[in-house]
């Protein structure tokens, strides 16, 4: 059985890391404040102004452990990568696929329908936890368009339409995204999703949710072989990593958007953890990320079994470190 790794979170400012013989340590103000063994760590996500040796990135890049750098933000800067990996004939014919209209189509249509019943989940969840009837009905409106949606799908062949129907029920669970969060306050009103950057905190803390998310789905596919940027739902463009955009829709619900829900319904997360900058743009505070990278590492842990009766995990049975 594969061992599941650890992810080291990064972010105290200033914070530098350095290997020492098969042990990271993290120096602040010249203490050594954590020690991990490598073998441990199956990537390193820096936030901010974090300094890494030249060894433990040329070592990281070696054993094809991921190093994430984002900024203050939370928005991402680069990856670190080393000698491209795996069967150049599993990418060939991943190349091939992306030309074979019908294959495409396919596989595309599979990764909607997955997003689209994982939406409908959280949907239906929510109007069984909701105390108002009138919320609950508009949930499970939303919950219909999709389960509509599903049954378009079987009968579709074509991209663009399939892309179109995704559309749509996106636009339906996000018009009714507001109605999950229970917050009297109205600090996470939600008025339609808003990135680059984002204007309020519901949409900040999605936002922050999805960076993580994305740059696990592009390690993933990086550690198997297969080119990021080649996918089938979202349109090839420079620089974009379409094939990772692809494998984080089903995820999205579940990983990002339901965690979310959580952690604002619990106070988990409150306006206090949000500050606006000039402009309008809208981040989470460092207290904030701590919260959230905490919560998206044990989601991570959750046990699922799947229907063929086989044990999957997240990305992670162990606690995260962080500093």
């Amino acid at each position: 059985m594969k061992q599941l790794l650890n992810t080291l979170y990064v972010m105290t400012q200033g914070a530098y890391l350095t290997l020492d013989h098969e042990t990271v340590k993290v120096e602040i103000e010249g203490k050594i404040q954590l020690q991990v063994p490598l073998h441990h760590l199956g990537a390193i996500f820096t936030v901010g102004n974090i300094m890494l040796s030249p060894f433990l990135v040329q070592r990281c890049a070696e054993d094809g452990r991921a190093v994430v750098l984002l900024d203050r933000n939370g928005k991402f800067g680069a990856r670190i990568i080393g000698r491209t990996t795996g069967n150049v004939l599993l990418r060939k014919a991943q190349y091939d696929a992306v030309q074979d209209i019908g294959k495409a189509a396919v596989i595309a249509r599979n990764i909607v329908a997955g997003k689209i019943q994982n939406s409908r989940q959280v949907l239906l969840r929510s109007a069984r936890e909701s105390t108002n009837p009138r919320e609950e009905e508009n949930l499970r409106t939303a919950a219909r368009v999709h389960s509509d949606s599903l049954a378009f799908l079987e009968k579709c062949f074509d991209i663009d339409v399939i892309r179109g129907i995704e559309g749509e029920s996106a636009n339906a669970y996000f018009q009714v995204f507001d109605k999950m969060i229970k917050d009297a306050g109205g600090t996470f009103e939600m008025r339609g999703r808003n990135r680059r950057p984002p204007r309020d905190p519901i949409n900040a803390l999605l936002s922050f949710f999805y960076t993580l998310l994305l740059n696990d789905c592009v390690s993933a596919l990086e550690g198997v072989g297969l080119d990021p940027q080649m996918g089938f739902l979202h349109s090839l463009r420079p620089g974009r990593p379409s094939l990772g955009l692809d494998l984080m829709e089903e995820f999205r619900p579940i990983l990002a958007d339901r965690q979310a829900l959580t952690l604002i319904n619990l106070k988990q997360i409150t306006g206090k953890d949000f500050e606006e900058r000039p402009g309008g743009a809208v981040y989470l505070k460092d207290e904030g990320r701590k919260t959230v990278l905490m919560a998206y590492q044990k989601r991570k842990q959750d046990e699922f079994t799947h229907p063929l009766n086989y044990k999957k995990y997240g990305c992670s049975q162990n606690r995260p470190y962080k500093v």
